[in-house]
């Protein structure tokens, strides 16, 4: 039996086991087909029956042993990789979800994943209801419908950088019978792992902190295996019935814990076809392998630098959980005790002229999209990336005008702070 390393040989051990004489490091099968010496072999693979390559859309050797790799990080049975973050999420949720059916999810998630549940998956007939994390139970179990199918969140909400009870959150989606389905991108399963909080999927956007160097986009889905479909049934047709497009399979029944991540590789990907390329899945995993050493850096570096923001007279607020009294301080302590990560946000005192004006006199810290890379970066979501919502979504999403999304980077922190300092004196 395989030892069960520690997390930090995962990263470099997990996924690629070469055999003799095969490459030390994992290779790039950079190919769309696969051959066979007869027709029936190929046949088999067609119908589920055997494992195996035929068309890099469904599957590839690079790719497979990446998504390996995320599920022995997370703890869970089975994985995939998608070619960004959102395809993860929409394969999350439409993986069980059809026309009629209904979610919920966090306010506070980030504002495309707000937009792809509450106004494009809206169009397809799957509607959302969106949700204060910080509400009580009671008030969380008000907003299910017979139709719910899912409950999502985030581990930390990008920008708010919201803390997520996680146990609460799975508590009533497993009171209802429903999944809870977790976006771990922030926090990464080396600061948390969603599942041994009662989590049944996680979803990542790899383009971040995994990736590690703004290098590729991509996403991945992993599944704990611990929901039981069939326990309801009723719910989850799609999983637990006869797929008629694969000659009358049930997932369920023929592939057991690994049927949720099954259907969306046969089904999903073989018609949507949201693939990465193998390139792409090889920069990650160079990422993946030092993803353990990185992510204690970020969050030394955004400890310094959330604490002489505090200190600063000209800066109004300041939100990371790494801060003793920082609201989310206890539940941070819980879920994530090694640290939560490297963004934070915090505004600036005056008005969105004077953020402007302050953000703009940076000089080593760069205003790009990205977020959670090796360079420290800002944004300023209510102007950039959540420029789409109304007033009172931003307001529901906990964004307000002023707040400023940082995320901090793996330079000297002592040069970090020194430009934001130059910068707040120019304000």
């Amino acid at each position: 039996m395989e030892r069960d390393y520690r997390i930090e040989t995962k990263c470099i051990q997990s996924g690629w086991h070469p055999k003799c004489g095969e490459p030390r490091v994992l290779p790039i099968f950079q190919s769309t087909t696969f051959k066979y010496d007869d027709s029936d072999q190929m046949g088999r693979l067609f119908d589920l029956e055997a494992e195996g390559y035929f068309y890099t859309r469904l599957q590839n050797p690079t790719n497979d042993a990446v998504a390996q790799k995320i599920t022995e990080l997370e703890g869970g049975v089975a994985g995939m990789l998608t070619s960004s973050g959102q395809a993860a999420n929409y394969y999350a949720i439409f993986n069980i979800c059809e026309t009629g059916d209904h979610i919920i999810a966090s306010n506070t998630i980030y504002g495309g994943t707000f937009n792809l549940f509450g106004t494009t998956m809206r169009k397809q007939g799957i509607t959302c209801t969106f949700v204060n994390p910080d509400a009580s139970y009671e008030e969380l179990c008000e907003a299910f419908r017979p139709n719910t199918k899912a409950v999502f969140a985030e581990t930390i909400a990008n920008p708010s950088i919201v803390v997520l009870d996680i146990e609460k959150f799975a508590k009533v989606a497993h009171d209802h019978g429903v999944p809870l389905i977790i976006d771990n991108t922030f926090a990464t399963p080396i600061n948390c792992r969603p599942f041994e909080w009662g989590a049944d999927i996680v979803t990542h956007s790899t383009t971040k902190y995994m990736d590690g160097h703004a290098m590729a986009v991509g996403g991945a889905i992993i599944d704990s295996g611990n929901f039981d479909w069939d326990a309801h049934a009723e719910k989850f047709p799609g999983l637990t019935s006869p797929d008629e497009s694969y000659h009358g399979i049930t997932y369920t029944a023929k592939f057991g814990k690994k049927a949720y991540i099954t259907k969306a590789t046969a089904q999903l990907m073989r018609d949507l076809g949201s693939i990465p390329s193998p390139m792409n899945a090889f920069l990650l995993n160079i990422g993946l392998e030092t993803l353990h050493l990185r992510m204690e850096r970020h969050c030394e570096n955004a400890q310094k630098v959330a604490e002489f923001l505090q200190g600063h007279e000209k800066v109004a607020w300041v939100n990371y959980a790494g801060l003793p009294d920082n609201r989310y301080h206890a539940l941070a302590e819980k879920y994530l005790p090694n640290g939560t990560c490297g963004v934070m946000a915090f505004g600036v005192k005056g008005d969105r002229e004077t953020t402007v004006r302050f953000m703009d006199a940076l000089q080593m810290v760069a205003i790009v999209t990205h977020v959670a890379d090796a360079r420290t970066c800002i944004l300023h979501p209510a102007s950039h990336t959540h420029r789409q919502m109304t007033e009172e979504q931003l307001k529901e999403a906990g964004i307000e005008p002023d707040l400023i999304r940082l995320s901090v980077g793996l330079e000297n922190a002592e040069d970090i702070i020194e430009d934001l300092k130059q910068a707040l004196a120019l304000i």
